[in-house]
C-alpha cells in the first residue's frame, strides 16, 4: 500500500463521522452546550474543520476555503482566516452558530475533498520535508498530516458524545 493510499484510507473515516454527529439536530441543539462553558457540537465541527481547512491551505499555498466563499455566515462568523477556534471562551463557542447540520456537513466536505486531492500527490520521499520551522523540532509533512487527522478524529468523537448528551 502506498503511503498516500494509507492516509485516504484514515482521512476518508472522517465524513461519516462528522455526518453523523450532526444528524437531525436543529440549529438551537447544534448550539447547545450541555452544561455552560462546554463545547457545543456545532462548534466541535466547525472547529475541527476550520484547523483542517487552515493546515490543509497552508500545505497548498491557497487561500482557506473558509474565507473565499460564504462559508462563515453559515456558522453567524466573519471570514477570518485566522478564526479557527483556538483560544476560543466560553462565549465564542456559544457565537458560532451553525445555521444547520448541512452547512458543518457542506463545508467539512469542501475542505475534506481538498486534502484528499492532495493526499493522493504525497509519497513516501514528501513525508521528511519540513513545513513548519515555527516548532523545536520542527514539524514534517508527516507529522502535520498525523496531527491534522488526530485533532479532526478527537474533536468529532467529542462532538458525538455531546450530540448523546443532548438527545
Amino acid at each position: 500500500m502506498k503511503v498516500s493510499e494509507l492516509l485516504i484510507e484514515a482521512y476518508d473515516r472522517l465524513p461519516d463521522l462528522v455526518e453523523g454527529a450532526v444528524e437531525g439536530l436543529s440549529a438551537e441543539k447544534l448550539a447547545t452546550a450541555p452544561e455552560p462553558g462546554a463545547n457545543t457540537v456545532g462548534w466541535l465541527v466547525w472547529h475541527l474543520t476550520r484547523v483542517q481547512d487552515h493546515h490543509m491551505s497552508e500545505l497548498l499555498g491557497q487561500d482557506q476555503i473558509y474565507v473565499t466563499g460564504d462559508w462563515a455566515e453559515s456558522f453567524g462568523r466573519k471570514p477570518d482566516a485566522n478564526d479557527t477556534g483556538y483560544g476560543h471562551d466560553a462565549g465564542d463557542v456559544t457565537a458560532v452558530r451553525p445555521r444547520d447540520g448541512q452547512a458543518l456537513v457542506a463545508y467539512y466536505r469542501a475542505v475534506h475533498d481538498r486534502t484528499i486531492a492532495y493526499l493522493r500527490g504525497v509519497s513516501e520521499t514528501d513525508l521528511d520535508r519540513v513545513v513548519d520551522e515555527g516548532w523545536d523540532p520542527p514539524v514534517t509533512l508527516a507529522v502535520r498530516l498525523v496531527s491534522i487527522l488526530d485533532d479532526d478524529t478527537q474533536h468529532v468523537g467529542q462532538a458525538a458524545y455531546v450530540r448523546g448528551l443532548l438527545l
